[in-house]
């Protein structure tokens, strides 16, 4: 969320000296909706702005896009500096560009959305975020600028494409219990799922490996532990394969 120039000009020089290009152009910038589950909710990763506008307020990570970088290198840089997130899961979601969404000037964001295995991450608040923090979904604050349309906006797209792409596996650890992964789908959706069907249909896809293992240190009986073939996934989609839960 650091600073940069709301109007570039393009130098001739580096365009071979055949034009000039005099045009106020909008600022870009990159916000990120971070989701992660635990055993009761899905969770929302926000931080708290250090510096105006909103300062004090909660708000999707996020900031300026550098000249010298691409979008996903962008948001991936400010994800790190803000929250000390690195190597997660990443995907554009939608451009927000409408008038007045930021009082600094036309800003024009490019958003997107993260999934965070909540046990392989600690956050921690860097640069212009004051506090970062997990939100439980349903006790977000307000947030700055238009960040609740964003976030609205990825969690409808998490929902749709949980259900026809496997990347409710990015939110767990890479060995899990049925258990856990219809809690995983139950907390994006909203809503129960009937165990027997759902169990049904995702060992239906052969994409779940059981293992010779079942968890530990719980005090009911021990479930058996699977693991989700990513490798067999890829081979099966380019294939054709349909995923669908």
């Amino acid at each position: 969320m650091s600073a940069a120039p709301l109007a570039a000009r393009v130098d001739p020089e580096r365009h071979g000296g055949s034009y000039a290009y005099d045009h106020p152009r909008p600022a870009v910038t990159v916000d990120c909706v971070v989701f992660g589950v635990d055993e009761e909710d899905l969770k929302i990763l926000l931080v708290r702005r250090g510096i105006p506008p909103f300062e004090g307020r909660w708000a999707l990570p996020g900031g300026f896009v550098r000249e010298e970088e691409d979008l996903p290198s962008a948001a991936r840089r400010e994800l790190q500096e803000e929250t000390g997130l690195e190597k997660v899961f990443l995907e554009q979601l939608y451009t927000f560009g409408d008038l007045g969404r930021d009082p600094r000037g036309r800003v024009i964001s490019v958003a997107y959305y993260a999934l965070v295995k909540l046990g392989d991450h600690r956050v921690r608040a860097a640069t212009d975020a004051r506090e970062a923090r997990w939100f439980a979904a349903g006790d977000v604050p307000r947030l700055a600028f238009d960040h609740d349309r964003i976030l609205a906006t990825a969690r409808a797209r998490l929902q749709g494409k949980v259900r026809y792409q496997p990347i409710g596996f990015e939110l767990l650890p890479p060995k899990f219990t049925l258990t856990q992964l219809q809690r995983v789908y139950e907390k994006i959706l909203a809503r129960p799922l009937d165990k027997r069907n759902f169990r049904k249909k995702l060992l239906a896809t052969g994409l779940l490996v059981e293992l010779d293992e079942v968890e530990r240190g719980v005090a009911h009986r021990a479930a058996r532990l699977y693991r989700f073939d990513r490798r067999k996934y890829e081979q099966l989609e380019k294939d054709g394969f349909m995923f669908e839960v």
